[in-house]
């Protein structure tokens, strides 16, 4: 398979995670940017930030359409996280590979056994609770800027089980939180931005945009429920897999 095909397979995969899960598409775009179009980890995970970043503020603009955004507690949750994302991506650079891929996985399949702990909620908080929200959009900020990931994966969890939002406002809720996230951590990775291969970045974004608006079709019709279990599980398999790549 070409790396063209390749790069507009992996796009469209995951910007269906993006668009029907509100995450996922960093900790899926690593590891496709590193083991099936050989970037390094370090140019994997700043490519995946600008992937991320314009693929969810497509699918963002979808799902605000349909009113499944909860702006004050996605800004607040985000604006948290913004400082500790700019310095975890000025540490990054300084991380050994193996021990970025380790972490990430470690936290990866962290998150997923969370979400599948965690109850569908079925009576969802109205008020923002802002200690919790800066609490946890801190710690999402800094693993964005370490691991290079928007930090939907993370935020997923975190807004339905900590802040208590249904499954579906999570979704376009962390897809805000993603976008300020990820333009944080790529403004201490601009000087890597010009040594990625833009002939294989390009086409990957464009796929992984329109993949993000059939994901948002996609969510419409699938189960709060139904949408959890499945995004713990791809979590896991990923996180499996790219354990066992760092260990060996």
């Amino acid at each position: 398979m070409s790396v063209l095909l390749l790069a507009l397979t992996a796009g469209a995969v995951i910007g269906l995670a993006l668009g029907a899960l509100g995450g996922g598409g960093s900790v899926l775009a690593v590891p496709a940017l590193i083991y099936l179009l050989g970037f390094t980890p370090v140019a994997a995970t700043t490519a995946s930030l600008v992937i991320v970043t314009l693929t969810s503020v497509a699918a963002l603009a979808a799902h605000a359409r349909d009113g499944r955004v909860r702006w004050r507690t996605g800004l607040l949750f985000a604006a948290a996280g913004t400082v500790p994302a700019m310095l975890g991506g000025a540490l990054a650079a300084r991380v050994p590979a193996a021990l970025l891929t380790a972490a990430f996985a470690v936290v990866a399949a962290l998150a997923a056994l969370r979400l599948l702990r965690t109850e569908p909620v079925t009576d969802p908080r109205t008020t923002v609770r802002p200690v919790p929200a800066a609490a946890a959009g801190a710690g999402l900020g800094g693993l964005t800027g370490v691991l290079g990931v928007g930090g939907g994966f993370l935020a997923v969890p975190a807004l339905v089980g900590v802040l208590g939002l249904r499954m579906r406002a999570a979704v376009g809720t962390s897809l805000l939180v993603i976008t300020v996230n990820s333009l944080a951590a790529l403004t201490t990775r601009a000087d890597t931005l010009t040594g990625l291969d833009w002939g294989v970045v390009a086409p990957f974004t464009g796929a992984a945009v329109l993949g993000a608006w059939d994901g948002k079709r996609l969510a419409a019709k699938v189960s709060g429920a139904t949408l959890q279990r499945v995004f713990a599980l791809v979590l896991l398999a990923v996180a499996a897999f790219m354990l066992v790549e760092a260990v060996l």
